[in-house]
């Protein structure tokens, strides 16, 4: 008999779907110990990414095809602390963490990795807007730089920059300064030809500031003739890191070029071209800068001193982030699992628990952070083969929701809709699909299929105060979720949660504009466990980033410091 690789969460997913409903997994938790498949979901190619993210475990080596053996009989012993909780030893060795009263259990395995690296998007400005330009699908919010902001709106398919002043300049890029490597390319066009000067448009990269940035500028003479430089801007001086390429003459007026720049590391390398045609094999320019690491990309448009037939408004249909990497990407490594009993653990230490956690020790089969890991950038999609949602879509990259004619993201996708399947939960209430929400997950629906559909753990199809099912909304999972409490603010900080273990429910007055006197919890995640810099650090779904991530997109998805989800934490609470 052959031994699978233990390297592939997809072929384990996948194997799965095919012979039992992916939902049904933690229904049988007890496994026999052996050799059993390994968690990593998708892989971090070289250079710019496409948006992956990892979870890797090391090098396999002799280990991984030995038996886990336990001593007979496991002690179990009762820690003191609130919630209570029993600890299992072999050996004077954990093997199990059990809490009174919860059905999670936290073992320990092979040291797992867990990466998210930037999300590629495409902003085709689908809105309505006026002085701003609002979000930016999946790249975060817009941020707009000018002596008015008139001079900035959005009219559906186009972003408008409006030059209206001598030597105007415009700057607008997106918020996330974190971006070093990158493949990024826009769409754009003047509707007039400049009199008396040039007007320039530009595509910004390693953006600091106004003062401080590279950027790749198609200037648009007053002759029709458009010429492609590549520069640096160090405290407002100019450096040119490559001659003028002339790409065109007689060039009228609205017509679209397409810039695009690809940065690894120092190297820097541009294009441009008529979008109307072909995009050219090769590269313009191939230059070599270090300048400048991490930073922003954007959009910059200008109107040199003399330019006599203001307002010019720059047109910009298109703006893509085709791969890219952050400076330091957000990583969390441990070896903590987290398991699913098929009924909360009462306190009581029984040959049925025992082997229960003897069947699990050693097993690298998915478990509840594989499974929310399954739903980041770059995850593989994979189908249920049997089961209520046999041939949907069950696991891989998953959105936010919809965007509505502002360009926000619609909450309300649940754990069906991203599957599009309508569902009638156990209590008879049926729910229908919605294709718009297909492949998408909010914050809750997001927990409830990990935690739901995935895992075994009752739903229910709304409110729910029994406390056996998840309810639909993060509001009521903060009072009746099934399993306990570990901890809550005192109203004026946020809880410490000594106790905080991966897997718990994490609960934030995000101030997400539906509070009134009666809401204190607006946003749900799950804590995955401390980062490369000590920071703890969640998973959950946002409508910045445009659906789940353990980044800082939008705002640090981490339980310290001073942001948003560190100060508005409200409660910890353990399935």
């Amino acid at each position: 008999m052959s031994i699978p690789s233990r390297r592939s969460l997809l072929a384990t997913l996948a194997a799965s779907a095919a012979s039992v409903p992916l939902g049904a997994l933690a229904a049988t938790p007890a496994r026999a110990a052996g050799p059993v498949h390994a968690v990593e979901p998708f892989a971090v190619p070289a250079g710019p990414t496409s948006g992956r993210s990892t979870v890797t475990l090391p090098p396999l080596d002799a280990s991984y095809f030995t038996q886990v053996t336990l001593g007979t009989p496991l002690t179990a012993t009762v820690l003191p602390g609130t919630p209570a909780r029993t600890e299992a030893t072999s050996a004077g060795r954990r093997v199990a963490l059990l809490t009174h009263g919860a059905r999670t259990v936290v073992l320990p395995g092979p040291e797992r990795t867990f990466t998210e690296n930037k999300k590629p998007f495409a902003d085709d400005f689908g809105r309505t807007l006026q002085d701003s330009w609002g979000n930016s699908p999946g790249g975060g919010s817009w941020s707009t730089l000018g002596p008015a902001d008139p001079d900035y709106s959005v009219l559906p398919g186009t972003g408008v920059i409006a030059l209206t002043t001598d030597y105007a300049s415009r700057h607008a890029t997106v918020r996330d300064g974190e971006i070093t490597d990158v493949d990024v390319r826009s769409v754009a066009r003047f509707d007039k030809v400049p009199v008396g000067q040039a007007c320039s448009y530009a595509l910004s990269f390693g953006y600091q500031d106004t003062h401080n940035n590279y950027r790749a500028r198609l200037s648009f003479l007053t002759t029709g003739t458009v010429e492609l430089r590549v520069e640096k801007e160090v405290a407002d001086t100019v450096t040119q890191l490559t001659s003028a390429v002339t790409l065109a003459t007689g060039v009228p007026a609205g017509t679209d070029w397409t810039i695009r720049v690809r940065r690894e590391g120092s190297r820097i390398r541009v294009k441009a071209w008529r979008s109307a045609a072909a995009e050219p094999s090769g590269w313009a320019t191939d230059v070599t800068d270090a300048t400048f690491g991490k930073g922003r990309v954007g959009l910059r448009a200008l109107a040199n001193d003399g330019c006599t037939n203001l307002p010019v408004r720059l047109l910009v249909g298109h703006f893509e982030v085709s791969a890219a990497n952050w400076a330091t990407p957000p990583a969390v490594t441990h070896r903590d699992w987290v398991r699913v009993l098929p009924e909360p653990f009462d306190g009581t230490w029984t040959p049925e628990v025992e082997k229960t956690v003897r069947g699990w020790a050693g097993s690298t089969a998915p478990d509840v952070l594989a499974h929310a890991a399954m739903f980041l950038p770059g995850a593989p999609a994979v189908t249920a083969g049997s089961g209520p949602a046999e041939g949907a879509q069950v696991l891989g990259e998953s959105g936010y929701g919809y965007l509505d004619p502002q360009g926000n993201r619609y909450e309300g996708a649940d754990f069906h809709e991203y599957m599009n399947l309508g569902w009638t939960f156990p209590h008879g209430t049926h729910t229908g699909p919605s294709s718009k929400q297909a492949g998408n997950l909010d914050c809750s629906g997001y927990t409830r299929m990990v935690y739901g559909f995935h895992l075994g753990v009752p739903l229910a199809a709304g409110q729910d105060t029994s406390g056996t099912r998840i309810p639909r909304r993060s509001r009521d999972m903060a009072d009746h979720a099934p399993g306990v409490r570990v901890d809550r603010t005192d109203g004026t900080n946020p809880p410490p949660a000594p106790l905080l273990q991966p897997g718990d429910l994490v609960l934030f007055n995000a101030d997400s504009g539906d509070d009134n006197a009666t809401v204190t919890v607006d946003h749900v995640g799950i804590y995955l466990g401390n980062d490369t810099a000590g920071g703890r650090r969640f998973l959950s779904s946002r409508k910045t980033v445009n659906g789940p991530t353990m980044s800082d997109l939008g705002g640090a998805s981490l339980l310290d410091g001073t942001g948003t989800y560190a100060t508005k934490l409200h409660t910890v609470h353990r399935i």
